[in-house]
């Protein structure tokens, strides 16, 4: 694995910065730019907010594959270890993230059990997690992300003390959910009542009745209307505009029919995701479905790929240009394509193209719901490659995660 150097760890938002600045700093827009940068360049994703059953299932992944991701929250590698791949190669340019997914192999290798990697990134209120830490642990990691979770905070605590609560309370991602529930609760609904009802019908109603009405709230509607409403989400200013084409015209909008498809369209126990932002918390086994790694079925599976994995804290592009040619199987892009010039995207999916092996595949997704790559990628890179329409509108609306417009699948044609 690539080691983080501390220097890495605390020099905030400029790794990030070079992928969101497209903007004079001192233009409106490069003012925005740059808070976001430095807002992303902490934890943002306790958990990835991507569907990992539907990345398998439009990979094909199986034993052999060679993937190059990014990390996120890290569940996704945990989950695409089920399949046995060759290898997984993860990247990020946010320290924290790379911090988080160090810790999850390490505790994946060394933490006793099953339940004790359930109790640490699964459960809620277990006051001895960080104790499981420092014994199993901290041992067996790396000096540089050891340096993260054992730093202080202004009240003295160490960070990895999160985990004796609930982790997934905190990043940028946990304390928008948090105002999104305060909001709420400001116009007399609890989001978390959602979990009482009994079939979609039900789920139906509730969103109908309660929720829908609060996003016609002429003050959450100009709240909305800012990009700055949505770093917590980790949407850059330029996503958010991509975000705008779709819908009514206007957030609230938008942000009411991602999240009336979170509650609506899945039953509420097969999807970990409506359990995280309106229950604040996972289900507990036999109560739900789990994200893949915590699932106790996966474990010895798991367990048994964990040293497949490389973290890595690079640019994506860049990591690519390191690696031979026709030396990889699978891409996953997550949302990041959304952050591109078409500078970038053109450099990006020239090096996709050169290490692409025969009958590789690459998945995405966007904020708006078409492809982002006709008309802005060279017509010499994108005829090597097959879109996949109608399956990448199936995977859409099949991902339970809910809240982007497009999941993309691209295949490498034949030479």
């Amino acid at each position: 694995m690539t080691d983080v150097s501390g220097e890495h760890v605390f020099r905030r938002g400029k790794q990030v910065g070079k992928a969101v600045y497209q903007n004079r700093a001192l233009s409106r827009e490069g003012l925005s730019e740059r808070l976001f940068a430095l807002l992303f360049s902490g934890l943002v994703y306790p958990q990835i907010w991507e569907d990992p059953d539907v990345d398998m299932e439009a990979m094909q992944l199986a034993e052999g594959h060679k993937v190059v991701t990014i990390a996120s929250g890290g569940c996704n590698i945990l989950a695409y270890l089920t399949r046995s791949p060759a290898r997984v190669d993860a990247v990020d340019l946010n320290a924290a993230h790379i911090a988080l997914n160090k810790m999850k192999l390490v505790a994946v290798r060394h933490l006793p059990s099953q339940a004790d990697l359930f109790r640490f990134f699964g459960s809620a209120g277990i006051e001895h997690n960080s104790h499981a830490y420092d014994r199993f642990i901290a041992p067996h990691l790396d000096p540089s992300s050891r340096r993260y979770w054992e730093s202080r905070n202004w009240r003295g605590k160490r960070r990895i003390a999160t985990f004796d609560g609930n982790f997934y309370k905190t990043g940028l991602l946990g304390l928008f959910i948090a105002a999104g529930h305060r909001v709420a609760k400001l116009y007399g609904v609890d989001p978390a009542t959602i979990m009482a009802t009994r079939n979609q019908d039900e789920q139906r109603r509730f969103f109908d009745e309660k929720i829908a009405p609060v996003f016609e709230r002429p003050m959450l509607r100009f709240v909305t209307s800012r990009k700055s409403s949505l770093f917590g989400l980790g949407i850059p200013p330029a996503q958010y505009d991509s975000l705008l084409t779709s819908g009514d015209g206007s957030m609230a909008g938008v942000l009411k029919a991602r999240l009336e498809k979170l509650a609506c369209d899945f039953p509420l126990e097969n999807n970990y995701f409506a359990w995280q932002a309106f229950a604040r918390r996972y289900p507990v086994p036999g109560e739900g479905a789990l994200p893949a790694y915590l699932e106790q079925a996966n474990y010895a599976t798991i367990r048994g790929n964990v040293d497949r994995v490389g973290i890595h804290h690079a640019n994506f592009t860049e990591f690519l240009a390191g690696k031979n040619a026709a030396s990889t199987d699978r891409y996953v892009l997550l949302d990041a394509q959304d952050w591109m010039s078409d500078t970038q995207l053109n450099a990006l999916w020239a090096e996709i193209t050169r290490t692409a092996a025969p009958g590789a595949r690459v998945i995405f997704r966007t904020a708006a719901e078409p492809s982002l790559l006709p008309g802005r990628l060279s017509p010499a890179l994108l005829d090597q490659w097959t879109y996949e329409e109608a399956q990448s509108r199936d995977f859409t609306a099949r991902d339970r995660s809910a809240i982007y417009g497009g999941f993309h699948l691209y295949v490498k044609k034949p030479q």
